[in-house]
């Protein structure tokens, strides 16, 4: 059985290309930067998955990286995770390569974004600067060009959804007037599976996309028809970048980060070349559907609750571009604790409960929460807009509102997460059930002065949230 190499495994494509890979009789190689992130999809056998512990910033780890690979996925794309992220991913690219070209491997198979005008981006420059090293490899390497993804827990199309849904009249800036070729999910991974082992793909390019070639606000009107929506836009030729960047992180759940770098990628046309998207249709034998059809077939994922993966539980979105096994030791010492505890009435409903805190089904305490969150999202936090992937289910890595999911265990009756709100510290809230009883604890490690006066002026507060929240936990009144 031919082993697959796949980078990116925590991230949004390569979560669901874990499943697509082994469906096709492949046994996949997960690399992950840290393995306390990696969630082992349901349904899949144990011998058809293997997980590796590699940092490609890091040298010593790539010598986890197994000998017997044949094929590999390089998904990883650091965009917004620092403000030198073009230099990580040239080293990132570089050391793998370097990592690849000492194994038995035959193809790589990288997904870069559509770099079709002689001026780039800031983030589409840095894709192409991968590609031109992933290229020089002595292993053999296939590029697809993507633009916009459209599914269910893509950043563009969380972008999309959050504005069409939010304003019924929007003032947007003058870029919403460049055209660009969108292509769903479901096809980017079809273009990626039915790529691999290609000979007459080996050392070449292509670009993937829809036939349809739309203006963002066309994209943006697109969405609304198929939601049975009314809106209006209107173009502003005076908004800046910088205000353009602003707009997009308060309107929706974007980090500004992100959204700067979006921005950037958004003022040039990303079309794809016709040959280059005829000859891999020819090859691949996938052939897209439309646009509509894409958020057709996204909506009704959303609806039935199956959204797979999302691009906010990736580093992108994280204000901590670390190791969650740093957190999960949660500090005793230096630490400011409120610990509750109560009779719970039922576990499983209970665990019910606890498991589905935060995003649409809120916080218990809510409007106290919802003032904590936006003064969150004024500081440049992310606030409560990130939500959670699955409204009952928590994994390890996922993000939920401005809290890092770092241990889920139903079966342990536990729950940590780790906040990434912004703090002058750092802080934790843990939910246990033992013995008959829900313990609630929230930790508090402040940094220097701030950190204290910052928790003592929130300590009136704690009983109004943490006594109701558990209550309510515990008990469901």
């Amino acid at each position: 059985m031919k082993k697959i190499l796949l980078t990116g495994a925590t991230g949004y494509i390569g979560k669901r290309m874990i499943s697509v890979i082994t469906e096709q009789g492949y046994k996949v190689v997960c690399c992950s930067r840290d393995v306390s992130r990696f969630s082992k999809p349901a349904g899949i056998k144990d011998e058809l998955i293997e997980v590796v512990e590699v940092d490609f910033l890091k040298e010593e780890t790539l010598k986890n990286i197994p000998q017997d690979i044949s094929g590999a996925y390089y998904l990883m794309h650091s965009m917004s995770a620092s403000a030198d992220y073009e230099e990580s991913e040239k080293i990132c690219a570089q050391n793998f390569v370097s990592a690849i070209e000492k194994t038995e491997c035959e193809h790589i198979i990288y997904l870069s974004g559509l770099v079709n005008q002689k001026e780039l981006s800031k983030h589409l420059n840095s894709r192409f600067q991968v590609e031109k090293i992933l290229m020089k490899s002595e292993v053999a390497a296939t590029v697809l060009r993507a633009g916009i993804i459209i599914g269910s827990g893509s950043a563009s199309f969380e972008i999309i959804r959050d504005l069409v849904e939010k304003l019924p009249v929007m003032v947007t800036p003058k870029w919403l007037d460049t055209k660009c070729q969108p292509i769903g999910i479901a096809n980017v991974l079809d273009f990626l599976i039915f790529t691999l082992f290609k000979k007459e793909t080996y050392h070449r390019s292509f670009d993937i996309g829809c036939d349809d070639v739309l203006t963002y606000k066309k994209i943006l009107l697109g969405y609304a028809k198929v939601r049975g929506l009314k809106r209006t836009i209107y173009t502003l030729p005076i908004m800046t970048p910088k205000l353009s960047s602003y707009w997009l992180y308060f309107i929706t759940s974007t980090t500004y980060s992100l959204a700067s770098s979006l921005v950037g990628s958004m003022k040039i046309e990303v079309v794809c070349n016709e040959e280059s998207l005829d000859q891999i249709k020819t090859i691949t034998g996938v052939h897209p559907f439309s646009y509509e059809e894409a958020l057709q077939r996204t909506m009704a994922k959303i609806q039935a609750n199956e959204i797979r993966s999302s691009w906010k539980d990736s580093f992108i979105s994280s204000r901590n571009d670390s190791s969650l096994k740093e957190f999960i030791e949660v500090p005793h010492f230096g630490c400011f604790k409120d610990v509750r505890s109560l009779k719970y009435d039922d576990r499983e409903k209970c665990l019910d409960r606890i498991f589905s805190l935060g995003g649409k089904n809120g916080w218990y305490g809510q409007n106290l929460w919802k003032i904590r969150g936006f003064l969150d999202l004024l500081v440049g936090g992310p606030g409560l807009r990130r939500g959670r992937t699955h409204p009952t289910q928590l994994h390890e890595g996922d993000a939920l509102d401005f809290w890092r999911v770092l241990y889920a265990s139903r079966e342990e009756g536990k729950l940590i997460l780790f906040a990434e709100m912004k703090l002058p510290g750092e802080a934790w809230l843990m939910f246990k059930l033992y013995r008959g009883k829900l313990w609630q604890k929230a930790v508090f490690r402040p940094k220097g002065l701030w950190g204290r006066l910052y928790w003592f002026s929130v300590l009136p507060f704690h009983g109004l949230i943490f006594k109701g929240m558990l209550k309510r936990l515990a008990s469901g009144d």
